[in-house]
């Protein structure tokens, strides 16, 4: 699978993708990420990619055509057009399922905004406008840095076995992974739950699915549609009973 980021900042995401399972997974030639400087697109000789926005306001926002020169190029060179994706605001919110839709595509251009916003126009050029949570960064390069590593999990081989992303919180739907525990068996008075070294796999797997759902219940209600408000207040009430 091949990943395409354009961003003013290139620099900033080598380090993401340089270690881990990320590089590993580059070194086997299953994975391709490819950083980009916005500014080698730019039509203006001195690689300016923002202006004043129309009809005034506060901060600079960035022009369309270097997107738009930057997708044209990278369809060019791979051969055909990638699924491009937008990180804004105002994009859909990110989540395992769509990691897991990404994973199919075979080329993924993710396009990272900075400034006071992205010319409307370029939400045109995009497949897809995404974004990771509701609340303000000054850029799309940590989203994007978010979105290739959780995709890239779902491509097979990526993680040396598959059941360690298969065993992942929210992979087969909205539920926490299970408690996990490694050596020592006793630790500052903590102890290993006995079932977990009983050999008996089939109660490992009822206790694991169990606790999944007792965890997802007490930190995510809102995953199995529960408020978490209400959650937390019978919470208190049982740990503090009258």
């Amino acid at each position: 699978m091949r990943f395409d980021i354009v961003t003013l900042y290139p620099d900033m995401l080598h380090p993401c993708f340089s270690q881990g399972v990320l590089l590993g997974a580059q070194e086997k030639g299953l994975l391709a990420i490819h950083l980009h400087d916005l500014r080698a697109f730019s039509p203006d000789p001195r690689g300016i990619v923002d202006d004043r926005p129309f009809g005034g306001g506060a901060g600079m926002v960035m022009r369309p055509e270097p997107f738009f020169r930057a997708v044209d190029a990278l369809s060019r060179e791979i051969g055909t057009r990638p699924y491009v994706i937008l990180l804004s605001p105002q994009g859909v919110r990110f989540d395992q399922a769509l990691a897991k839709e990404l994973a199919r595509k075979g080329a993924v251009a993710l396009l990272c905004g900075r400034y006071e916003g992205v010319d409307e126009r370029v939400a045109e050029l995009a497949d897809l406008e995404l974004s990771i949570g509701d609340y303000v960064l000054a850029g799309g390069e940590l989203p994007a840095a978010v979105v290739v590593e959780a995709t890239a999990r779902m491509v097979p081989g990526v993680v040396g076995r598959h059941a360690s992303a298969a065993t992942d919180s929210f992979y087969s739907g909205p539920l926490l992974g299970y408690p996990q525990y490694t050596r020592p068996r006793s630790f500052r008075g903590l102890r290993v739950p006995e079932v977990l070294v009983s050999g008996d796999h089939e109660r490992i797997r009822r206790w694991r699915l169990r606790q999944a759902w007792r965890k997802t219940l007490q930190h995510r209600p809102d995953l199995l549609g529960l408020r978490l408000e209400r959650h937390h207040q019978d919470t208190k009430s049982r740990r503090h009973p009258r």
